[in-house]
C-alpha cells in the first residue's frame, strides 16, 4: 500500500489549516486509498535553517526524522495557509531544508483561508518553488475558503458529501501520479 505525508504547514496559536490535514488523514484512512501521517510542523519547532540538511555538521534529530518521512513517502500534501498571498516561513524552511527528498516526489497542495478565495494565491509560489527543487506538482488541488464553515476544529466537514466528493478527486489525482513515477523509476 502506498504511504501518502500531509504536512501541516503553520505554526500561528488558533491555526485553522490544521483542519484539513486530519480530515484529508482521516479521509485517505477511511477510503483504504493509501496509509497517511501527518508531519506536523507546529510540533516539530524547527528553527530557521541556515544550511541544507545534507551539509550541517549536527543535524537536529527532529529534522532528521522529517527528512526521513518525506523521503520513505510515495507522496506528500502540502496543507499550508495562505499569508498575505504567500506560504508561511515554516514550510518553505523545510522545503529549502531538503533537496534530494523532494526531487521527484509527487506533491500536491491544499490551502486554506478564512476568506472566499482559498489561498489560492499561494498555489502558484508554492507550484514554483517546487517545480525548481525538481518535486512531481500533481495537478489538482484542493483550497479550503472560510474553512470554519467548512471544518470543525477535530478536521470534521460539516458537509461531508460535498466535501468528500472534492477530496476523492485530490487524492485520486495524487495516487495517479505516484503510479506514474512508479512506471518511470
Amino acid at each position: 500500500m502506498h504511504h501518502i505525508v500531509i504536512v501541516s504547514s503553520s505554526v500561528r496559536t488558533g491555526r485553522k489549516s490544521h483542519r484539513v490535514a486530519l480530515f484529508l488523514q482521516k479521509y485517505i484512512e477511511r477510503t483504504g486509498k493509501a496509509t497517511a501521517e501527518i508531519a506536523d510542523l507546529n510540533f516539530y519547532r524547527f528553527p530557521l535553517f541556515d544550511e541544507r540538511l545534507k551539509y550541517q555538521k549536527n543535524p537536529l534529530p527532529g529534522a532528521v526524522e522529517f527528512s526521513q518521512k518525506i523521503k520513505s513517502a510515495d507522496g506528500v500534501i502540502i496543507v499550508t495557509p495562505e499569508y498575505n498571498g504567500g506560504p508561511p516561513a515554516s514550510i518553505i524552511n523545510v522545503i529549502d531544508l531538503l533537496t534530494d527528498e523532494w526531487r521527484r516526489k509527487p506533491v500536491a497542495i491544499s490551502t486554506v483561508s478564512d476568506g472566499q478565495f482559498g489561498g489560492s494565491q499561494v498555489i502558484i509560489s508554492l507550484q514554483f518553488i517546487l517545480w525548481k527543487i525538481k518535486a512531481f506538482t500533481v495537478p489538482a488541488m484542493f483550497p479550503v475558503p472560510r474553512v470554519d464553515e467548512v471544518f470543525d476544529e477535530n478536521g470534521n466537514p460539516y458537509d461531508p458529501d460535498s466535501t468528500e466528493k472534492r477530496a476523492s478527486i485530490f487524492i485520486d489525482e495524487i495516487m495517479q501520479c505516484i503510479k506514474a513515477k512508479e512506471t518511470m523509476s
